[in-house]
């Protein structure tokens, strides 16, 4: 690996990287999403680690990243974030890697493989949305006034309105230790930083950016996901040039909790 300078350096550390697995297997790179860290992704890296190389990281303002680097500039927009994940492959020498991005980061990685294909072998989006708000006859789940209602009742209790979406976010009422899970997840998290992540998350539209990739890649559906719900996988899919769409028995937003064994599977047969 060549030598890194200053900035790759901080990259790493900036983004708490971690890698393990197979040394000289194919590099996977697993990125969160809202509200969460790469402990999200504890009960599927496992199933990779004999074959691959592992790579996980916390978006700056998650888990163990460098809170002191978050920047409201760089990160006003999905860009920020995408420049980190390339800043990351760029570091650590990573080519041909699957990339495996959940619900906003599958956002951040097109964005990322748009920027610099060479870098990335696959893309594998779990629940993606390129906007959620309803536009004409885009569906994308939500009404701009119930986002902005969101969004206020986020900037005055960010606790208590974890304490409510998560679980929502979650599914699978009938085990409200998941919902509990990522309730704590989101609650660990600075308001401030959640509260303007959020705002960027829920306020993007990246669908211009569907057509322009070139990168083979997966779309993993969940039923009955709040968030990101099927017409919207389905338009994610269809504007993907050859992708492949696989409709998981999973449900809720988050299958790397609720069913991370039927999440692996259908990754590992994607990749052969």
């Amino acid at each position: 690996m060549p030598p890194a300078g200053p900035e790759t350096i901080d990259a790493v550390a900036r983004n708490n990287v971690s890698v393990s697995g197979n040394p000289d297997g194919r590099p996977m790179l697993f990125a969160h999403g809202f509200g969460c860290s790469q402990e999200m992704w504890r009960r599927v890296t496992p199933q990779f680690e004999h074959d691959y190389r592992i790579i996980t990281f916390d978006h700056v303002g998650a888990g163990g990243s460098d809170l002191s680097a978050y920047d409201r500039g760089k990160y006003d927009s999905l860009h920020g974030y995408a420049d980190d994940v390339l800043e990351i492959m760029e570091q650590l020498d990573l080519d041909d890697v699957v990339y495996v991005g959940h619900s906003v980061s599958a956002m951040i990685g097109v964005l990322a493989s748009n920027r610099d294909p060479s870098r990335f072998g696959e893309l594998v989006l779990v629940g993606p949305s390129p906007r959620y708000v309803n536009d004409g006859d885009y569906y994308g789940g939500f009404e701009q006034v119930d986002i902005d209602s969101m969004l206020d009742m986020l900037d005055a209790n960010y606790l208590g309105w974890s304490s409510v979406m998560a679980p929502v976010i979650m599914g699978n009422s009938d085990r409200p230790e998941l919902g509990v899970e990522l309730t704590d997840s989101f609650c660990s998290t600075d308001p401030a930083i959640a509260g303007h992540f959020a705002r960027v998350t829920f306020l993007s539209d990246n669908r211009r950016d569907l057509s322009r990739v070139t990168v083979p890649t997966l779309v993993l559906q969940c039923q009955d996901d709040a968030i990101s719900p099927g017409p919207v996988g389905q338009y994610v899919h269809e504007r993907i040039r050859d992708s492949i769409l696989i409709n998981l028995t999973a449900t809720g937003h988050c299958p790397n909790l609720s069913n991370p064994d039927e999440l692996s599977a259908e990754i590992r047969t994607y990749l052969g």
